[in-house]
């Protein structure tokens, strides 16, 4: 775990006041903290963060789900529904560069901390409010969660085996998307108040996100109104591209231009699909997916996996196989990568996570602090970033309006 103080991050210096919670908003936070923004995070009394009673499986009395998306940041509990507990809000605001929220629309306003109250108290702040439809039109008031926006964002009906259901993706990948946008919405906006002076308000919304995250199946529809359907691992445009059983697990294949097809061809044994005009060109193999498909399935079940992997890696034909958890943790390049990260944590030991993805050259993002306890820094944030004396947070606890773990 890198030091604490490590002042070479690209957002050193940067304090994120992190009211957001379950998933979308703190991945964005933990993207800034990992860049080394402090990050600041809000929580309830009692319960803290949603996820955190997202499980099995435990470790140390946290879930596995709090603890994918809460590294480097510290947790301070404070009942915002309490005078008090906001005025301590608007302290933060004013040392603080950004503010992070998620709550349905509306109640940021309830509790008179909305933008409009939050801009008059520190006009340089970045405000980013995450919604699942947006602060107006027809569904403002609808609640959502991934699996419901991923269906009303169009990503379930096109996921799944094309005679099959519409399938939800396994991971709640519409957040996660949200989180990366809103991530990079931050930045930039913290660049333009760099040249302006100003600060702004972020309406990120999960519907807007997933829309924009259908990328060319959109374009389909939008320039020629071509409707989307499901291809289970295939592609609609492109064959051989999508999962074959092997001997012993799936793989994956890429034959994505001519070239690749004469090396597949070559390498496989089936020079003779060469010449076959059913297969000449990638519109013939798109026409005749359902001739050539069950040809290549014969094909793969000879030999295995690891088999087949040497012979196309060989003739460079992207490949690879569909690695369980299991798989993907022990496989060299993601180990090289280090994409696995050992951080001591209070309850847990040694608490293994995910890395950090963005590699810099020159100021590389890394994991300074565990995912918090619940309200483990509210007395060292008092008392740190506002200079509050013991006996006022003595005070604020009695009447409990803070809680320090």
């Amino acid at each position: 775990m890198a030091n604490e103080n490590q002042i070479d991050l690209p957002l050193a210096g940067i304090r994120v006041l992190d009211l957001s919670r379950i998933l979308a908003g703190p991945y964005c936070t933990m993207i800034l903290g990992d860049q080394g923004a402090e990050v600041i995070k809000i929580e309830r009394p009692g319960t803290g963060d949603d996820t955190r009673t997202w499980g099995p499986p435990f470790a140390g009395g946290e879930s596995a789900y709090y603890l994918c998306a809460n590294r480097n940041k510290k947790s301070v509990v404070v009942d915002l529904k309490k005078d008090q507990g906001r005025e301590l809000i608007y302290e933060l605001v004013k040392v603080s560069d950004v503010l992070i929220e998620n709550f349905t629309p509306g109640l940021m306003k309830r509790l008179r901390l909305d933008y409009d109250t939050i801009r008059g108290i520190n006009p340089r702040l970045v405000y980013a409010s995450i919604t699942a439809y947006g602060p107006d039109g027809p569904y403002r008031d609808r609640p959502g969660y991934d699996m419901v926006l991923s269906a009303v964002g169009g990503l379930m009906y096109i996921t799944g085996e094309p005679q099959g259901n519409p399938c939800k993706v396994g991971v709640a990948i519409t957040d996660v998307l949200t989180g990366v946008y809103a991530s990079g919405a931050i930045t930039s906006a913290l660049l333009w108040r760099e040249r302006s002076g100003r600060g702004q308000h972020l309406d990120i919304s999960l519907l807007d996100a997933q829309v924009s995250g259908l990328a060319n199946i959109a374009s389909n529809y939008l320039v020629a109104e071509q409707e989307a359907v499901r291809w289970g691992t295939a592609h609609e445009s492109i064959v051989p591209y999508q999962v074959f059983n092997t001997k012993d697990r799936p793989i994956a294949i890429a034959v994505a231009n001519q070239k690749l097809w004469v090396n597949f061809c070559k390498v496989t044994g089936k020079k003779e699909w060469l010449d076959d005009p059913r297969f000449e060109s990638n519109p013939k193999r798109v026409e005749n997916r359902d001739i050539l498909i069950p040809l290549i399935d014969e094909l793969f079940a000879l030999k295995t996996c690891d088999e087949w992997i040497e012979l196309l890696v060989n003739v460079s034909i992207p490949c690879g196989p569909v690695n369980n958890m299991a798989h993907l943790f022990a496989d060299p390049q993601v180990r090289h990568r280090n994409m696995i990260a050992d951080v001591p944590h209070p309850t847990i030991g040694t608490l293994r996570l995910v890395g950090v993805p963005i590699k810099y050259s020159d100021t590389p993002g890394s994991i300074r602090r565990h995912p918090p306890l619940l309200g483990e820094h509210t007395d060292e944030v008092l008392s740190e970033v506002l200079g509050l004396s013991e006996d006022r947070i003595a005070e604020l606890k009695s009447e409990n309006v803070i809680v320090q773990r």
